[in-house]
C-alpha cells in the first residue's frame, strides 16, 4: 500500500490543463479562466455625479446659503454640453458626465429649486460627490487573472470590461463506469440478490459541481468481454473512472481484464479507509482511476483524488488535503496503519468554535450515513487515542453531501 499523499501527487502528476475555448458570458459561471481578462475600456469614462442634485463651482457654494442660476440638465447618458460658468449651476443626476466647469456636487437633499434658480443651502468641497473617471478601473488593467473560477461577480466584472466573450479551460470529460453483475438501475424491480446502483450517479454529479462533463458509460457485468467493450467507449475522454471490481475477489476484474486491452498500471492499493483498493494507471492513453463499489469508498475517493485531477485538467492548484480544523467532539482510539476518512458531524460549542463527532457507525456501504456526515475527520495513520476536545483536521463538505 502507499501513502495517501503520494498516490495524490501521482494522480496529479499524471495531468495537465486542457486546451481553452471561448464561451460566451451567460455560459461562462463557474467555468475557468485560460487567459487574464484586460479591461476595454475605463469605468467610468469621464468624471460623473454620484448624486442627485446640482453641478457647481465650489467657490460659488463656499459661503452659502447662495443662490445661483439653472443653466442646464444632466441626466446619465445626456450630458451637458456647454461650460458652468460664475454663479451657475446645472440639474445633475447620478451617473452623468460632470460638465464643464463645474467640480463638485451638491446634493439634492441641500437645495431648494426656484423656477430657473436654485438655493444652494450648503457649501460643498471640491471633487465632493463625484467620481473622477477611471475610479473603478482603466483600459489596459487586468481585471480577472487566469485560473480564476467564475463567479456571478465576476461576470459582471467581465460585462463592465467589455467583454461578450471569455477564454476559458475545457470542461474535463470524465467517463464513468460502473461493474458488477449485483447492479440495478433505479426504479428497476430489485430482488433479493440484486442492488440498486447509486455510483453512477453520484459520481456523475461530483464532476458535475467539479466544472467537468461526465459521461455515463452505464453498468458492466461481471465478465471480462463485456467490461472491456464497454470500457472502449472511454476512448477521447479524459479520464474514466470505474466503480467497482477494483479488490482481490474473483469477481474483481477490471484490473485482470483491462491488463488485457493494455492497462498500464501505476499502483493498486492506498493506505486508507475506506479505499483501500483503489488503483491508477492508463489504458489506451486514457488515464485511469479504478475506485471501490462501495458508495462510502467511491464518493471519499472521489473528494481526495478525483477532484485534485479535475482542478489540475481545469488550471486550478490541486486541493491537498484537510482545508479546516475542528474540536473532537468524543473520544477516539489510537488508529492503525491506515490514513482514516471518518464521517462526522458539524456543530459549534459555546464559544463559537466548530465541534467534529464521527458517526457511531462508519461502514463505507452506508450512503445513509454518508449523506447525515458534514464533513470528513482525518485521522493520520498510526494516529494516537484522542480524547473529546483535541484540535482534528477536517474536510468539510457542503450541506452533508461531498460537492464543491
Amino acid at each position: 500500500m502507499i501513502p495517501v499523499e503520494e498516490a495524490r501527487r501521482r494522480i496529479c502528476a499524471a495531468f495537465h490543463p486542457l486546451a481553452s475555448e471561448q464561451v460566451t458570458l451567460d455560459q461562462a459561471l463557474g467555468r475557468v479562466l485560460a487567459t487574464d481578462v484586460v479591461a476595454r475600456v475605463t469605468q467610468p469614462p469621464v468624471a460623473v455625479s454620484a448624486m442627485d442634485g446640482y453641478a457647481v463651482r465650489a467657490g460659488d457654494v463656499a459661503s452659502a446659503p447662495v443662490r445661483l442660476s439653472i443653466v442646464g440638465y444632466a441626466p446619465a447618458g445626456r450630458p451637458y454640453r456647454g461650460t458652468v460658468g460664475d454663479g451657475q449651476a446645472v440639474r445633475i443626476f447620478t451617473g452623468a458626465a460632470v460638465p464643464a466647469g463645474a467640480d463638485s456636487i451638491v446634493i439634492q437633499e441641500n437645495t431648494e429649486a426656484e423656477g430657473d434658480r436654485v438655493l444652494i443651502k450648503q457649501s460643498s468641497a471640491t471633487g465632493r460627490h463625484i467620481r473622477p473617471a477611471g475610479l473603478d478601473f482603466a483600459a489596459g488593467d487586468i481585471g480577472l487573472t487566469t485560473g480564476r473560477r467564475l463567479t456571478a461577480r465576476d461576470i459582471g466584472f467581465a460585462a463592465a470590461m467589455s467583454h461578450p466573450r471569455l477564454e476559458v479551460r475545457r470542461r474535463p470529460r470524465v467517463a464513468i463506469l460502473a461493474t458488477g453483475d449485483e447492479l440495478i438501475l433505479p426504479g428497476e424491480i430489485a430482488g433479493d440478490d440484486r442492488i440498486v446502483s447509486s455510483n453512477g450517479f453520484s459520481l456523475a454529479a461530483f464532476v458535475i459541481a467539479c466544472g467537468g462533463e461526465p459521461i455515463n458509460l452505464g453498468i458492466a457485468p461481471d465478465d471480462a468481454s463485456a467490461l472491456k467493450a464497454m470500457a472502449a467507449g472511454a476512448a477521447g475522454a479524459d479520464l474514466l473512472v470505474t466503480s467497482g471490481g477494483a479488490s482481490v475477489g474473483d469477481h474483481d476484474l477490471v484490473k485482470s481484464a483491462l491488463a488485457e486491452t493494455g492497462l498500464e498500471l501505476d499502483f493498486w492499493r492506498i493506505a486508507m479507509r475506506p479505499g483501500k483498493p483503489l488503483l491508477f494507471g492508463r489504458m489506451g492513453g486514457v488515464p485511469l482511476m479504478g475506485m471501490p463499489g462501495n458508495p462510502v469508498s467511491t464518493l471519499v475517493c472521489a473528494t481526495v483524488f478525483l477532484k485534485p485531477a479535475m482542478e489540475v485538467m481545469l488550471g486550478l492548484a490541486p486541493t491537498a488535503g484537510p482545508t479546516a480544523t475542528a474540536l473532537l467532539g468524543r473520544d477516539l482510539a489510537q488508529n492503525d496503519e491506515r490514513q482514516d476518512y471518518l464521517r462526522a458531524t458539524l456543530t459549534h460549542d459555546p464559544s463559537g468554535q466548530p465541534v467534529a463527532t464521527p458517526l457511531s457507525v462508519q461502514d463505507s456501504s452506508m450512503i445513509s450515513r454518508l449523506a447525515l456526515a458534514d464533513c470528513l475527520l482525518i485521522r493520520q495513520p498510526y494516529a494516537p487515542a484522542a480524547k473529546a476536545g483535541t484540535r482534528v483536521a477536517i474536510l468539510p463538505l457542503s450541506g452533508g453531501a461531498l460537492s464543491i
